[in-house]
């Protein structure tokens, strides 16, 4: 049943575009949390705003959050009823974010001018900091409906499938 839904992976996964397409199929209200967190001129409300605001999120019947944000990742395990992981290679995920420099984004409230060292190293520090935590907590909430995609093809997929359903 797909209700209440948390997509999550990398940075530059793709994460946003493929919750995008999900609330297209299934008609779910969509929450991309780097609108939450950011600020267009680019700093961020306090982790009290954010959690208050995904606490209000959570406590509604339907919906689709968009990313990862590790620290408030099992609160949002414990409401959904569904995780697709993109569990994407670093290789895949920099282009990914080297693709959409420069581009109007309606899941981040400012233009990226360029993949920045940092972001960049957090994208190729992913698979050994937060995918092992990752997969322990699917492992905690293994009742959960739990898809794990590890290209965009089986994403695609995923996704056309689910519109031949729902036609």
């Amino acid at each position: 049943m797909l209700e209440r839904v948390i997509v999550i992976g990398s940075p530059g996964a793709g994460k946003s575009t493929f919750s995008r397409s999900l609330r297209e199929i299934t008609l779910l209200p969509l929450y991309h949390l780097d609108m939450i967190w950011h600020k267009p001129d680019k700093t961020n409300i306090s982790k009290e705003e954010f959690d208050k605001a995904l606490n209000d999120i959570i406590q509604t019947e339907k919906w689709i959050i968009d990313g990862n944000y590790q620290r408030t990742l099992e609160c949002r395990m414990r409401f959904c009823d569904t995780v697709f992981l993109l569990d994407y290679p670093p290789e895949l995920c920099l282009s990914g974010a080297r693709s959409r420099i420069g581009k109007q984004r309606s899941d981040m409230p400012w233009f990226e001018t360029e993949l920045d060292g940092e972001f960049r190293q957090c994208i190729v520090d992913f698979p050994e900091k937060n995918l092992p935590k990752i997969y322990a907590l699917l492992e905690k909430y293994s009742d959960k409906n739990i898809v794990i995609f590890k290209s965009r093809e089986q994403a695609d997929d995923y996704l056309n499938r689910l519109r031949s359903v729902k036609a």
